[in-house]
């Protein structure tokens, strides 16, 4: 469906330093505050959400300067939909084969000094660019991610996403915060300085989670990366396991990628050296365990060892249920549950069978796959 195109009185733009305090203000006929940011939003057959996503950015309280969506050879009218909303659209001569292809496209057409990712399935809180731009006042600061809580909340698949993505943000990356090492800037959706990127050459194209590989190359170059928690946005992800086998697949081979690329340069950041290593013991050794020795034990010694199953929900209960209280979101985190200890035993299956084809195999993924 197409989104209306808006037709509100041309607005007073007013330009903000990053760091500085800003003013929530409303919209016809009003002064715009702006800022030196230039949105990218690569697009690929998202006539379905797209105009969701640009309504979200031209109704921000920061407003950025430029809005630029990559219509990477889309068969479809998102397009369309764009050029109607107002905003910049540009076509690489062919698709790229990926997002961080689309992106980098993008790059040579950005002026501004700080440059936002977002998908083109996302939607932002008002306040999220404010909230992200507000932080870049560092000049070691390369970039900044936001908080991420899945759009839609009703199949099995976006229940688990919702109950894994409450839990991570509330929990894990805010320890990451706290050591000033956030593991990954979010692909959906992260504020960058142009000039990092530039110096980068943009989103590598040799692993399947450009993100990661983008925030550890950031960590071994001196710089620094920020999770605010206030800035949120808002991703449509799989709902169907057909769409959540690729995104945990494409997920699972690019952590894997991403370790054996950075492995020399992650023993000299201590924090990440650390998060890394529990986290492939947890996705590997955990998961082999979790997946066959406790079902072994429970056929051949006792019914009880299926309580290792479970012996680990407090703690993805509380800070699940905190952040849902806050949000008013209990009934839903709760009857959600069951749904994450679903997702986390694909996840799982899906991660030992990446380790085999790339560690074993020597089939490296390639192949960039959407996943919703």
């Amino acid at each position: 469906m197409f989104g209306k195109k808006r037709q509100n009185q041309p607005a007073e733009r007013v330009s903000v330093e990053a760091g500085e305090p800003t003013e929530h203000l409303t919209v016809i006929g009003r002064k715009v505050k702006t800022c030196p940011v230039t949105v990218i939003v690569p697009a690929y057959n998202e006539a379905d959400c797209i105009a969701d996503t640009v309504n979200s950015l031209l109704e921000q309280s920061l407003m950025p300067e430029a809005i630029i969506v990559i219509d990477d050879g889309s068969t479809d009218k998102t397009a369309e939909i764009c050029r109607s909303l107002g905003v910049m659209v540009i076509t690489p001569p062919e698709n790229t084969g990926s997002k961080a292809g689309a992106q980098n496209y993008a790059l040579s057409h950005i002026k501004t000094e700080y440059t936002l990712a977002l998908d083109a399935d996302t939607t932002l809180q008002e306040d999220a660019l404010e909230a992200l731009y507000n932080a870049m006042g560092s000049p070691d600061l390369v970039a900044a991610c936001g908080f991420v809580i899945p759009q839609k909340v009703s199949t099995l698949w976006e229940r688990g996403r919702y109950v894994e993505y409450l839990m991570a943000f509330t929990f894990y990356k805010e320890i990451q915060e706290y050591y000033e090492k956030p593991l990954i800037s979010s692909g959906c959706f992260s504020l960058f300085r142009t000039e990092y990127l530039q110096q980068i050459k943009g989103w590598s194209l040799r692993t399947m989670a450009e993100d990661m590989d983008l925030t550890w190359t950031a960590y071994q170059l001196g710089k620094k990366v920020r999770f605010i928690p206030s800035a949120i946005c808002y991703p449509i992800e799989p709902h169907n396991f057909h769409f959540m086998r690729k995104q945990l697949t494409r997920w699972a081979h690019g952590f894997i990628q991403n370790v054996r690329l950075h492995r020399k340069g992650l023993l000299q950041v201590p924090f990440l050296r650390s998060i890394v290593t529990v986290m492939c013991w947890d996705a590997s050794i955990a998961s082999i365990f979790y997946l066959t020795a406790l079902p072994i034990l429970a056929v051949t010694v006792s019914p009880l060892f299926l309580l290792g199953y479970i012996i680990d929900l407090p703690m993805v209960l509380v800070p699940t249920l905190v952040k849902a209280y806050s949000r008013g979101e209990t009934w839903k985190a709760l009857t959600s549950i069951p749904a994450f200890l679903v997702l986390r035993v694909v996840n799982s299956a899906i991660f030992l069978e990446a380790l085999f084809k790339e560690l074993v195999l020597k089939k490296t993924l390639t192949t960039y796959e959407k996943g919703h």
